[in-house]
């Protein structure tokens, strides 16, 4: 088994924990469901959001809601970059998998489609 990292990002409507809520299990669920990952192959997650989105952590949400219990997790602020993408997630999921680099099925949701135009 080989350890792979699976990336994904989104936007959120607005800077309250229920948007960020929604948006981080929507996230999730669709990283998982589309690269078939068991919760016990999860070695760690790490989440980033702008600098806007200081609601909550999304790893509270990944908790009480995917059922991360026993997953290590940590959140961060994304760098500030001049004209970057504001009201973003991004989730770097690190898991246990038979699957090759080029399998691995990154997403990349609503407005933060921008950041990887090459995913379809």
């Amino acid at each position: 088994m080989e350890v792979r990292g699976i990336r994904g990002a989104t936007t959120v409507d607005s800077n309250t924990e229920q948007d960020l809520k929604e948006a981080t299990v929507e996230l999730i669920n669709k990283m998982i469901e589309e690269n078939n990952i068991k919760l016990e192959d999860i070695a760690f997650a790490q989440f980033s959001t702008t600098k806007d989105l200081d609601c909550a952590f999304p790893a509270k949400f990944a908790r009480l809601e995917c059922n991360f219990v026993n997953v290590p997790m940590m959140s961060s602020n994304e760098q500030e970059v001049k004209n970057s993408l504001q009201m973003a997630l991004r989730i770097l999921l690190v898991v246990n998998t038979d699957k090759k680099q080029n399998e691995i099925k990154h997403q990349y949701l609503k407005g933060a489609k921008v950041l990887r135009p090459d995913i379809k």
